[in-house]
């Protein structure tokens, strides 16, 4: 088989999946069938709800060490992408969601693995703090950043050491010195207390076992009367057994999305009000929603 036609064959397997779970929808960094072989054969085979928080966790950063690593994701020609252009899917999807591909570096948008553009939500002002959750190659980080300015600053945090260490090249190729990235777990943020304005997360937090503790987190370092804007993954239709139980839909940001209600109603639980959902958009089992909450002021 030549390379091509394993770039074609890789891609054709993503949209099948897309078709049957319904668009829009984000499954741009499921594993590919190469990618499935190197997995590692125990959990490969195991049902997600036999799985371990840390089994999981595994799997999410070695689809996402994947993803960094990777060049164009699984096109290999422009025969594998749109038809008009050379844009491989992921940097496709991003320019869907309004970021402006043409005028950015490859390297910021080959790795594109979110459901919609928090930043474009948050309304950003000059001189505010911005945590980003998840921050991957440092996309939404370095829009948020040009947005506040350079009397502001933003904080990407993210678990995977291949992510952390694109965004820090990504943010010296382009000069965005009012950025900083963090190794960690967004359900233990290496963040102050009450030291930020702002939490952006783009199709990460379905990802994170305990989504109640990752909440729970934005809330303690949020300041009183900040706010919580993102785009994440909501079931909007029970999954089918298989699709809820493969840890390939997991990483996919498919298997470890939580119902409408669930994720709003965990939002409040963690203590913010005003807890909506500004706009969704999908069909078939999930959607992509932009939710925004905020920290009551004293």
């Amino acid at each position: 088989m030549s390379q091509q036609s394993g770039g074609q064959q890789d891609c054709s397997l993503i949209w099948d999946v897309m078709r049957y779970i319904g668009r829009p929808i984000h499954l741009n960094i499921l594993l590919t069938k190469n990618q499935q072989r190197k997995a590692n054969r125990m959990t490969q085979d195991k049902p997600v709800s036999k799985m371990s928080d840390e089994e999981i966790k595994e799997e999410v950063k070695r689809a996402y060490a994947e993803l960094a690593t990777a060049s164009k994701g699984c096109c290999t020609d422009k025969s594998c992408c749109d038809s008009e252009s050379s844009w491989s899917p992921r940097q496709n999807r991003a320019k869907i969601f309004g970021y402006p591909v043409d005028e950015l570096p490859e390297s910021l948008t080959e790795s594109y693995a979110g459901c919609g553009n928090p930043v474009a939500l948050a309304s950003l002002k000059e001189g505010e703090v911005v945590l980003d959750l998840g921050s991957g190659a440092g996309l939404d980080a370095f829009m948020a950043a040009e947005a506040v300015g350079e009397t502001g600053k933003v904080i990407g945090v993210d678990m995977t050491p291949e992510m952390i260490q694109k965004a820090k090249d990504n943010a010296e190729t382009i000069g965005a010195k009012n950025t900083e990235f963090r190794l960690g777990e967004i359900e233990n943020l290496p963040v102050e207390d009450g030291s930020v304005d702002v939490i952006i997360s783009n199709c990460v937090i379905n990802l994170a076992p305990d989504k109640a503790k990752v909440f729970q987190e934005a809330f303690r370092v949020l300041r009183p009367g900040g706010r919580l804007m993102v785009s994440d993954m909501v079931i909007i239709k029970p999954l089918p057994e298989e699709v809820r139980e493969s840890i390939h839909s997991y990483t996919g940001c498919v298997a470890g999305a939580v119902p409408e209600a669930d994720y709003l109603d965990l939002i409040r639980e963690a203590g913010f009000e005003q807890v909506k959902i500004v706009e969704k958009s999908g069909s078939g089992y999930v959607a992509s929603a932009k939710v925004e909450a905020f920290k009551p002021k004293p």
